[in-house]
């Protein structure tokens, strides 16, 4: 049985849904079924050190969203024949899919960030996406959604059925995220940064205003006013749309010396950077998963988080929490973390509890389970 895997809009794994993707090719067994990938031809390596013996089959060689969103509609059906596959594993159903498929499918939807809010508020899929994606997810053969607020949105905005969708949340990979013993030194050095401690750190591509970073800059110059603590602000990720709004904010600030952007930052070395952190604060306006909180808690770093979406349910009890259009209130909470000795060392060991109840083995335990029931069938 010859199972494929669309690694389509999974950014060849430099996302939350690349990362999603990495972690369950880790723990597909060797024996078994026949896995094989299928994606872009640019993103033929991205997965290889994840599942070095996994075919790749390069498709759709006309870049774009609107021409993949084609090949999903015309070409993918014909090609699942040709490969014969016994069924099709979609690990970004929230951003891509065939309208329908020979095959049985099981997808995962992270989010359902394009159907929420204003339109200026979201990065949207474009036109064919956005038509044709409630239809295709209704069509799947089962939803793996990775929360409980995702599950709810897709019965809201995709009409589906409470019994059709199963809750299968992310997890954090404790080997590689795990409290490090804390040194004197002032600097951290991860090449080819070299960070100033102490810092605050936000995790998360710039994409203004979901992610909420404008908002954030504003709550760092009250925090900056009210203790004079020598904190700089680590913002860590790539630009998206919307990221010349959140460098002018910056580049505004009284403090700006003290704001340090990073761009793009390696995967493997986020470890590093979580452990050099006094405390990290998630200000976005909508998460599907928050998988930054547990990367944080994970590290023993305490987490300030809005109180909105998926993100309380990640974090649970083990974070503070605020409106992430107050930025007082945010600035409040970042004040508390870092001037208070108690509380700190409280919600550093709480987020280090609550981090132990999230697992990718757990996760790619029972999405594999999904699988062999739908190819079994």
């Amino acid at each position: 049985m010859r199972i494929g895997i669309d690694t389509f809009a999974c950014d060849g794994g430099k996302s939350g849904v690349g990362v999603y993707l990495t972690q369950i090719l880790k723990r597909i067994p060797p024996s078994g079924a026949s896995f094989e990938l299928f994606g872009w031809g640019f993103d033929r390596f991205a997965f290889s050190e994840a599942a070095p013996n996994m075919e790749f089959i390069p498709q759709c060689f006309i870049n774009g969203k609107t021409a993949n969103a084609l090949w999903h509609i015309f070409s993918y059906p014909q090609f699942v024949k040709t490969r014969n596959y016994g069924a099709c594993f979609f690990p970004a159903a929230h951003r891509q899919l065939p309208v329908a498929s020979p095959c049985p499918s099981i997808g995962v939807v992270h989010d359902i960030a394009s159907y929420w809010g204003a339109r200026k508020t979201r990065e949207h899929l474009g036109v064919v996406i956005r038509m044709s994606l409630p239809g295709a997810v209704r069509r799947l053969d089962r939803i793996i959604a990775v929360s409980n607020w995702v599950k709810n949105e897709l019965i809201e905005f995709a009409g589906l059925k409470e019994s059709q969708i199963e809750v299968i949340p992310n997890g954090v990979d404790t080997s590689v995220f795990f409290q490090r013993p804390r040194n004197d030194q002032s600097v951290v050095l991860i090449q080819p940064f070299s960070f100033r401690r102490p810092y605050i750190l936000y995790v998360s591509r710039i994409d203004h205003p979901v992610k909420n970073h404008v908002k954030l800059i504003e709550a760092f110059t009250i925090f900056k006013d009210r203790t004079h603590y020598p904190h700089r602000l680590v913002l860590a990720g790539s630009t998206n749309r919307g990221a010349e709004k959140v460098q002018q904010a910056a580049y505004t600030s009284k403090y700006r010396g003290d704001i340090f952007f990073t761009g793009y930052f390696p995967s493997k070395n986020l470890p590093e950077l979580y452990a050099g952190a006094d405390i990290a604060v998630i200000p976005s306006l909508y998460e599907g998963s928050g998988m930054g909180i547990l990367e944080a808690m994970a590290s023993g770093i305490p987490v300030a988080c809005a109180r909105t979406a998926s993100l309380p349910e990640v974090a649970g009890n083990a974070a503070l929490y605020f409106d992430p259009r107050n930025a007082e209130e945010m600035a409040e909470r970042m004040v508390t973390l870092t001037a208070n000795h108690d509380i700190y060392r409280e919600h550093r060991r709480l987020g280090l509890e609550r981090a132990q109840l999230f697992s990718w083995d757990t996760c790619a335990e029972r999405t594999l389970e999904i699988i062999e029931e739908i190819t079994d069938k």
